[in-house]
């Protein structure tokens, strides 16, 4: 594969920084959700990068001079580089960047058009991270039972819904009292991706009672549902941090003695346990709040239980290395 050429510096930089309100990455940027806001820059500074030679970031690229050849040469390079899933994020905010510059009037539209007209990078990953099994699931909550501190009732309750509902953790942290409807068994969750609201509706099972007893422990007093603990048990009417969520997982993980994982495996499990307990996959979809059917598709595990039964129908006539005669030296 032929690398990618950087134009020299001064041929794609701007002479003048112009107003953030007349920037196309700023005014792309503000666009978005906070949460995705650092991820996307990173990736328009990485993209900067290869087009300089290292010597520009996203804020300082006269992203109106842009090519067809410019893109081309990107996609090359990001193809090399990255997984497909990712080079393609990347590329998606390449071609952002330049509709904007084409709405604020720096790009002629025939430029624009030629520029963004890229394919996308071709290929399919398996989604990181993993499933836990049910096994797990029990163990986690096991080990929240066995605390009787605040904290055993709080984590209990988070780990239930976050595995029953597939709540993100950005979201779980900014959920409310009363976005809890009890009759209804529902949460009114806010996601900064995609700026949605949706009810997440709540299993009549383990994970109704798990917030409920966490519900008898903090309290009727309004404000976030999930507060901070503090190791001698006191509770800080206040939100919770996405990390303190992360440290909750880890620390229930080791109690248990589970295997390491993320957050975001709690959502994949979710969805492999719906769609294998017959759950049509537009339904899945919705729950998860997946933009695209297919990338729920990426969590079914039907597929690959497939391959592995018809795996098992073919036989290898190997029957293991033969021991000599204890006679023999």
């Amino acid at each position: 594969m032929s690398e990618l050429v950087p134009s020299p510096a001064s041929d794609l930089a701007l002479e003048v920084i112009p107003p953030l309100d007349r920037h196309p990455v700023a005014v792309y940027l503000a666009s978005l959700s906070p949460g995705s806001r650092r991820t996307v820059q990173q990736s328009l500074d990485a993209i900067a990068g290869l087009l300089s030679g290292g010597e520009l970031d996203a804020l300082v690229l006269d992203w109106s001079a842009i090519r067809y050849q410019h893109a081309a040469a990107v996609r090359a390079q990001l193809a090399a580089v990255y997984r497909p899933a990712t080079a393609n994020k990347m590329l998606s905010a390449l071609r952002q960047v330049l509709h904007h510059a084409w709405k604020l009037g720096l790009m002629a539209a025939e430029d624009y058009h030629r520029a963004r007209d890229v394919a996308n990078v071709k290929g399919t990953a398996l989604p990181a991270g993993r499933d836990l099994g049910a096994g797990e699931i029990a163990a986690l909550m096991d080990a929240c039972e066995r605390d009787p501190s605040p904290a055993g009732a709080r984590d209990a309750a988070i780990i239930a819904l976050m595995y029953a509902t597939g709540i993100r953790r950005a979201s779980v942290v900014t959920l409310a009292l009363d976005d809890f409807d009890a009759a209804a068994r529902t949460l009114r969750v806010r996601e900064a991706k995609g700026r949605r609201e949706y009810l997440a509706h709540i299993p009549q099972d383990g994970a109704l009672r798990a917030l409920a007893d966490w519900l008898a422990v903090r309290g009727p007093e309004p404000g976030p549902l999930f507060w901070p603990i503090n190791k001698a048990g006191r509770m800080a009417r206040r939100r919770m941090s996405t990390q303190a969520i992360y440290n909750i997982l880890e620390k229930r993980a080791i109690e248990a003695g589970v295997e390491h994982f993320s957050p975001h495996d709690l959502r994949r499990t979710l969805a492999g346990d719906l769609l294998d307990a017959g759950a049509d996959i537009v339904t899945v979809q919705k729950i998860l709040g997946h933009a695209n059917v297919t990338t729920t598709a990426r969590y079914d595990r039907r597929p690959e239980e497939t391959k592995r039964k018809a795996a098992n129908l073919i036989h290898v006539p190997y029957r293991g290395r033969r021991q000599p005669p204890l006679d023999e030296p």
